[in-house]
């Protein structure tokens, strides 16, 4: 009888795994193992790491209840090899195993890792994602740009989500107009449903504890989700409680409220617990039933079978150089208070503190706050990348580079995005009540308690000039800075400077 190995990594915890499917019950051992390699390339949040690895073993549970042989190794245990291919490779001489089956893995670094292991591999597509790598490939042949919104409307048709025969319902394919509200005087929904950690997730925090108590981020307390049960109860609290007005306050930011009316359900949906057609499905079904407006269902709708499988698509498209992608030239290092939330910025205060407690920022925090910040203030991408990376517990590659390379940084020239993301305070005092109590002053423009976002926002525009002057959507902002006075002028970019200046020193700012 012939044995092989079938790997299953801690972002693929699915009982409908290619892999799996592939798979004999009989003969072959599934293999899943806790790694410090996957642990510890980037300084991953403690709460990132405790939900992968709580939501392995009980997944490894389950797989056992079903039938299955699974080999399982804790990082704790002396006989860790330390690496996925280390762990294969220990398992494939204790069984001699003939070879291994793996569902592709979502970062180049492990594909290529897996394909250079001296074992027989046979790697599947993954088939979670709604549109395989042809599908896209052949989508993007010959487009001069690959703008996430046509894909959109082919995944519409392709899934026949919220469509009229072959027309959309309603009569658009997009209600993002009527998803920019400002944030609401109150906030009639208490967040994520939470849950309590079993004897499973106790024992797990305990390891974390231990072994990655120093990395940025807050442990406990610790209620995410750890399996597939516990993460449709929270998705079925969401669509019945928050879903409604989810579109309408999508964008906005609160100093009180971390949450709002976000679903919280990516984690889910990229460590496989959750299947992204079906959770789009039960938004659909709820806008069918009266209970959502389609501005709430198409937005929602939009986010996974658009903008998540385009990441997805930009990423393995680009190729494992995308991440070093740098056109602009930006090489300031990332600040101190990225990780200390110690600024008088009240906008990056609450967002980095609010990553450090939840591992969690919703989509406007991270592009128009964080990432507006470091792309204004020219931060090397590359450590800007790898900082979301590490901070919040849905990121993995696929997703998390083309967001912050193409999407927040233009760090891909254009790819993902027709003209950069920046915004002055303006944006930010419209979106939040975060200005309200911040030590700089939004309405100042220069001087010393201008806002920064002010004075950065032009900084770089002028920086740009050269690449940006001609993109028909910044023309405007191009006109409206020749038409201030030289004295302004000069005041904006010294000011600029001094505090850019202020930031490279290591200066509280």
């Amino acid at each position: 009888m012939v044995t092989r190995l079938v790997l299953v990594l801690g972002d693929q915890l699915s009982p409908n795994l290619t892999a799996l499917q592939k798979a004999e019950k009989d003969t072959d051992i599934i293999v899943m193992a806790e790694v410090a390699d996957e642990a510890s390339y980037v300084p991953h949040h403690p709460k990132k790491i405790a939900f992968i690895f709580a939501a392995m073993r009980k997944f490894a549970d389950a797989l056992r209840g079903d039938g299955w042989q699974v080999d399982y190794t804790k990082l704790d245990d002396p006989d860790n090899a330390g690496s996925i291919t280390g762990e294969l490779l220990r398992r494939a001489e204790q069984h001699d195993a003939s070879g291994v089956i793996a569902t592709e893995p979502g970062e180049w670094r492990l594909i290529e890792a897996l394909q250079e292991m001296p074992l027989k591999l046979h790697m599947i597509a993954d088939t979670h994602f709604i549109a395989s790598h042809k599908e896209f490939e052949d989508w993007a042949e010959g487009r001069k740009e690959l703008r996430m919104e046509w894909f959109y409307r082919d995944m519409r048709r392709k899934t026949g989500l919220l469509m009229d025969g072959d027309k959309p319902v309603e009569g658009k394919w997009n209600f993002d107009h009527d998803n920019r509200k400002p944030a609401p005087d109150d906030v009639d929904f208490n967040g994520p449903m939470q849950f309590t950690p079993d004897d499973t997730v106790e024992e797990v925090l305990d390891l974390v504890e231990t072994r990655f108590g120093d990395n940025f981020g807050t442990l406990r307390p610790f209620w995410f989700a750890t399996d597939t049960g516990q993460a449709r109860r929270q998705l079925t609290h969401w669509v019945k409680h928050a879903l409604p007005k989810f579109g309408d306050f999508q964008d906005a930011m609160l100093n009180d409220n971390r949450f709002l009316y976000h679903s919280i359900i990516s984690f889910y949906i990229n460590a496989g617990l959750l299947d992204p057609l079906e959770v789009c499905q039960q938004v659909e079904q709820a806008y069918k039933d009266g209970h959502a407006p389609i501005n709430a269902a198409e937005g929602f709708i939009r986010q996974i079978i658009g903008w998540r499988e385009y990441m997805r698509g930009i990423y393995f498209l680009e190729g494992p150089d995308y991440t070093s992608r740098n056109v602009l030239k930006h090489t300031r290092s990332l600040p101190s208070f990225f990780w200390d939330a110690d600024t008088r910025m009240n906008c990056i205060s609450k967002t980095v503190t609010q990553t450090r407690d939840e591992a969690y920022a919703h989509h406007i925090q991270r592009l128009m706050v964080t990432g507006n910040f470091a792309l204004l203030a020219g931060i090397d991408p590359h450590e800007v990348h790898e900082w979301y990376l590490a901070v919040y517990a849905d990121a993995y590659e696929w997703v998390e580079a083309p967001n912050v390379i193409g999407m927040s940084q233009f760090a891909d020239g254009g790819i993902v995005g027709s003209k950069p993301y920046v915004s002055s305070g303006a944006y930010i005092d419209r979106m939040s009540d975060y200005c309200k109590s911040c030590a700089y002053k939004v309405k100042d423009k220069t001087g010393p308690d201008a806002c920064p976002f002010n004075l950065l926002y032009w900084d770089f525009l002028i920086r740009h000039r050269d690449r940006f002057a001609n993109n028909p959507r910044m023309g405007n902002m191009y006109r409206t800075w020749d038409r201030m006075d030289d004295p302004r002028k000069a005041a904006v970019l010294e000011d600029a400077q001094a505090f850019l200046s202020r930031m490279g020193s290591g200066e509280s700012i």
